[in-house]
């Protein structure tokens, strides 16, 4: 789920770069920049958008809820657990071997997420859901709304990410996407609600 949400965000930002700066080919992507950009070693190539997933974070607000929901037009009372709710801290980087064309790319992404950061299945394209999307459906998302904050760090945590990816610093920028909620389509357990409560209680002598 994870993989298809940053997915169908990488699809969207794709699609407004054609769109808006006549761009012919797929600029953004999703990458690990510790595995370097050598295309010949089947790296990531320089020229391009990578989004990389660097820290998750679970939503405390949402965390205290019931493990069972009512079914009231078959009586019955669904047993299961609450989905855990999470932010992700989104890195993106323009790694551009021109570094006045990474900052270019860099700004685009950046108007790109200030014009538009809430993405639900009702306002993105269809194509950007299924284009490259997982191939078992139970990885696919079937409802969503991910919204992306810009994330400004201190030099000391730029310093230690930059330290953990390898030491090289590229023109990037930081998002929290908020929020997801991952859980497994699975049979909930069932049982009978209660409908009655006896209060009059009587002894036999």
């Amino acid at each position: 789920m994870i993989s298809h949400a940053l997915t169908i965000v990488v699809n969207e930002l794709n699609s407004h770069l054609k769109d808006a700066y006549e761009m012919n080919t797929d600029i953004a992507q999703l990458g690990n920049p510790s595995d370097g950009f050598d295309t010949s070693n089947n790296g990531i190539s320089r020229d391009s958008v990578i989004f990389s997933l660097i820290n998750v974070r679970e939503e405390k607000t949402l965390k205290n809820q019931p493990n069972y929901r009512r079914d009231e037009t078959n009586l019955k009372a669904l047993y299961e657990n609450p989905p855990v709710f999470l932010n992700f801290q989104i890195l993106v980087i323009a790694p551009h071997a021109n570094y006045s064309n990474g900052l270019l790319m860099l700004s685009r992404v950046l108007r790109f997420f200030q014009f538009r950061n809430v993405f639900t299945q009702d306002n993105v394209k269809p194509a950007s859901i299924t284009g490259n999307a997982p191939t078992n459906d139970i990885d696919c998302l079937e409802s969503f709304k991910l919204i992306f904050d810009l994330h400004s760090p201190s030099m000391e945590e730029v310093n230690h990410l930059w330290g953990t990816l390898g030491g090289k610093q590229y023109p990037f920028v930081i998002y929290w996407m908020r929020m997801l909620d991952l859980k497994f389509r699975g049979r909930p357990k069932e049982g009978s609600l209660v409908r009655e409560i006896v209060t009059e209680i009587s002894h036999k002598l």
